[in-house]
């Protein structure tokens, strides 16, 4: 079943083109990559889907329902979460207190207080952020920092989760440990989609690769056939 879904999905801002006739679709249960050169528009098709901005054209289906225009706290109740290049952690608040928030109103039903400090534990725990629960999240080294703002969007209880290089800036270690904790994730049932430039990564945990490049898609398949196309090589991958 496509959980996700976009046709002809375009967005100009003034004279630019930053995407322009995107076609798209995820299936429930997949992890698929999204990868391109800087400026190809890959986060800008993230804000789209998450509300952050307005498309231009185009139409965006979540779970067969139109989401094209609705506000990113709807559409976040209806499954959809994400993460940012740049952790958006309440920096003066602590680790607990961040992902106690995110339970308690990221979700389309209600929950007590009680209910919500024992999910947000657990989800610490299930990041392997509890040790520091305690901690402000604005002094947390930078790989936690990431790992919050996915608990955060767990909290939410999405079906389907949008990463934008959520391994950006970390070392080989911390990706490897980021790289364990989405195949956790998927393994919870949640839907993947994501941005990133590790290659390593990209190819080892999706099962289909979207390329954009210059706000077009302009490829996609497995990581295999990612690999072996010339065009994606000369405009990307490199030789």
């Amino acid at each position: 079943m496509r959980i996700l879904e976009g046709k002809k999905v375009t967005k100009h801002f003034g004279g630019l083109a930053a995407l322009h006739y995107v076609d798209f679709d995820i299936k429930q249960g997949e992890v698929v990559g999204l990868i391109g050169p800087n400026g190809a528009g890959k986060t800008t098709l993230f804000n789209l889907i998450s509300g952050s901005l307005p498309t231009t054209a185009g139409e965006i289906r979540y779970k067969g329902k139109k989401i094209t225009g609705l506000k990113p706290h709807q559409i976040c109740k209806m499954g959809v979460a994400r993460t940012f290049q740049s952790a958006q952690l309440f920096a003066g608040l602590t680790v607990f207190e961040n992902a106690l928030a995110a339970s308690l109103f990221g979700k389309k039903r209600s929950i007590s207080v009680p209910d919500a400090e024992r999910e947000a534990m657990e989800l610490l725990e299930f990041v392997e952020l509890s040790p520091v629960s305690t901690m402000l999240a604005k002094d947390l080294p930078v790989a936690n920092q990431k790992r919050l703002e996915v608990a955060r969007a767990l909290a939410t209880k999405p079906e389907l989760l949008l990463f934008d290089e959520v391994m950006a800036g970390l070392n080989p270690t911390e990706v490897a440990q980021v790289m364990e904790l989405i195949i956790k994730i998927r393994n919870t049932g949640v839907t993947l989609f994501l941005i990133e430039h590790v290659m390593k990564a990209i190819m080892s945990i999706c099962d289909r690769i979207i390329v954009l490049h210059h706000g077009e898609k302009i490829e996609e398949g497995t990581p295999q056939e990612i690999a072996a196309s010339q065009k994606v090589v000369e405009v990307y991958l490199g030789e």
